[in-house]
């Protein structure tokens, strides 16, 4: 994921950032001034323990090592490592720094109660996303004038007019050259009703990895779709369109709105028939992919650079065959997300960096709750770990329940191996499951041109939610009956596509995975080779030794 300067919490890649530059040394650190906001509150709490404690400030202590005149006149009979009180002054010191480097870092921001929703914008690449993305930044007030007035300088000066709200999404050299998204930018915005986080995913299928990442974090999906002659049929025979709804049906994204974009384009003008086409050619699609048409997606048309229908409803006279809501009016009307807050705490982390040393995640909460002052562990190393601060886009949580996408501050963390991609943040007496086989349902979609069949021995990539890792097929178990889930043919041979088939799969390295009865989004995954979707499955039995093991770590 990347920076966003137009959102209010920064996201870089997924790589430990270096520390900033050290604030001068000085015989007594005085903290620097707290952000200057309405109501400030106080910094975290942090409590002193006897044994010393780790912290990762930069300011130097004053010491408490004696010259050599001072040890060489102790008896004896004295220890040299005996406890002074001025070391004791010494870890009280450490920890106020931590303190006040966490009240400089850590936004100070109110409570908010309304829900919170993760949208990822999905589709072919050129439908739109990034200018629609933009479009709603606009709308809704998060970029102001003047910034506004830099991107469109900019979007000329490249002789990319069109793409002034795209700018504000995609920040990279790159993606402004390309005209390309290639990782997920990250934003947000509210309305009365509902607070909402951005994930702008990538539409090219070189990029479909990172689109995953995104998708895996979403409530919601909005399929944009470019009615434009030509650009419709592209995405849709042989482009990313269908991939992404089915993909996004795998991962176990709840809801999709698919925006028909570009309806204001001379060659639409908005034109009923143009869109009665697209959307009885995609609901065939979207039934093949999941999706049920009666309660799994709905279609709006509009345009996102000619922020038609984006926020406020059409006016009179733009479009008179439409009478339904705007995309932000569908979203506010949606019915409220159902969330596992009584499971184990679950955090997939999908950014991490280092500010003025203090460790920071971020990663929405699955299941479960998390608190400020809370002990957890980072898996699958079990890095203990304390819980200094949860901010989100636009207000601070004492605990963050599911749903809420957030930037999470941590203490404990002393090296860099800690935190890798597919890291999990975790309750200490209920640890999710660390597995390199796992027995699961396979459903085949496609195979490589030189490798019709799926074997065993069969090697590709697996996704799940922020894991990559190599995956071998063991053995094949069963074929499944798709309609009845019941086994039809035992130790197949082989598969192919269309089948659905019990299988073991060994992986390149352990993976926090949970079966899909005990937590369904720790569970799904995909299968890919190269740049093509292959299958995606889901997570039926972890084995008896993990079993086993989460058992006697559980009654610890």
């Amino acid at each position: 994921m990347k920076l966003n300067p137009n959102a209010s919490s920064f996201v870089p890649k997924f790589a430990v950032k270096p520390a900033a530059t050290p604030a001068p040394v000085v015989a007594e650190p005085t903290p620097a001034p707290a952000p200057v906001v309405a109501e400030p509150t106080p910094a975290p709490v942090i409590v002193a323990k006897e044994e010393p404690t780790t912290t990762t400030t930069t300011a130097t202590a004053v010491s408490s090592i004696k010259t050599e005149e001072d040890l060489a006149n102790i008896k004896p009979t004295e220890s040299v490592y005996k406890v002074e009180e001025d070391d004791i002054e010494e870890e009280d010191e450490e920890v106020d720094e931590v303190a006040e480097k966490v009240e400089q870092v850590v936004k100070v921001l109110p409570e908010d109660s309304r829900e919170h929703l993760n949208l990822v914008f999905l589709g072919h690449v050129d439908a739109g996303k990034s200018t629609l993305s933009g479009s709603i930044m606009v709308l809704t007030g998060q970029v102001d004038p003047h910034t506004l007035a830099k991107y469109e300088r900019e979007a000329k000066e490249n002789h990319r007019e069109s793409w002034i709200y795209a700018y504000i999404m995609d920040t990279n050299e790159e993606e402004r050259t390309k005209g390309k998204t290639v990782e997920v930018g990250r934003a947000h915005f509210e309305t009365i009703k509902k607070r909402y986080t951005i994930l702008d995913a990538p539409g090219h299928r070189l990029y479909v990895p990172n689109m995953i990442v995104g998708a895996a974090q979403a409530d919601v999906g909005i399929l944009v779709i470019s009615s434009k002659k030509g650009e419709f049929e592209a995405g849709v025979d042989g482009g990313q369109t269908i991939e992404h709804a089915r993909l996004a049906k795998m991962i176990g994204i709840k809801y999709l709105i698919v925006f028909v974009n570009k309806m204001d384009e001379p060659t639409v003008m908005w034109s009923k028939a143009r869109y009665d086409e697209i959307t009885d050619k995609l609901t065939v699609h979207l039934k093949k992919c999941g999706w049920n048409p009666k309660k799994d997606f709905q279609f709006i048309p509009g345009s996102g650079y000619g922020t038609l229908n984006v926020k406020d409803p059409l006016a009179p006279g733009v479009c008179d065959w439409y009478s339904g809501p705007s995309l932000i009016g569908a979203l506010d009307n949606l019915a409220t997300m159902e969330r596992n807050e009584s499971g184990a705490l679950r955090i997939p982390i999908t950014t991490s960096y280092k500010d003025r040393g203090i460790v920071n995640v971020i990663g929405k909460v699955e299941s479960g709750t998390i608190s400020v002052g809370q002990t957890i562990h980072i898996m699958p190393g079990k890095t203990k770990v304390e819980v200094m601060s949860l901010t989100g886009d636009i207000c601070s949580f004492k605990t963050a329940r599911p749903g809420e996408n957030i930037t999470i501050a941590l203490k404990g963390i002393e090296g860099d191996d800690s935190i890798r991609p597919g890291s999990i943040l975790a309750e200490i007496n209920r640890p999710v499951p660390v597995v390199s086989e796992i027995e699961a349902i396979v459903y085949i979609l496609d195979m490589p041109e030189e490798r019709r069949l799926f074997t065993p021995n069969f090697s590709a990539i697996f996704h799940a939610h922020t894991a990559v890792e190599d995956v071998t097929v063991k053995s094949l178990i069963a074929t499944i009956d798709t309609k009845t889930s019941t086994e039809i043919k035992q130790k197949p041979t082989f598969c192919k596509v269309g089948d659905a088939v019990k299988c073991r799969l060994v992986l390149g390295r352990a993976v926090c995975l949970e079966e899909f009865t005990t937590n369904p989004q720790l569970a799904r995954f995909t299968i890919r080779d190269s740049t093509k979707t292959i299958a995606f499955g889901k997570v039926i039995n972890i084995g008896k030794k993990a079993k086993e093991e989460i058992a006697r770590q559980t009654k610890a």
